[in-house]
């Protein structure tokens, strides 16, 4: 199952850092299989077993990081 989870905020100065540690923490969940993120688009598309996690799981692992979600 894929599910784009929207970002409402990634301050353009750290880029890297954000697409580093939201993929990260979102890759570090079991279920998550992939997790792309799209800044210029302001969302990850994340490939997930939904028997396994749950979008709210992905959402709090985003904002763990100090990122808001929408």
């Amino acid at each position: 199952m894929n599910e784009l989870i929207h970002l409402t905020q990634c301050n353009n100065f750290l880029q890297n850092i954000c697409i580093t540690s939201v993929a990260g923490a979102l890759k570090k969940l079991d279920g998550v299989s992939a997790a792309e993120v799209n800044l210029d688009a302001g969302n990850v598309d994340v490939t997930f077993d939904s028997s396994k996690v749950t979008v709210d799981d992905m959402k709090k692992a985003i904002e763990e990081q100090g990122y808001d979600v929408a």
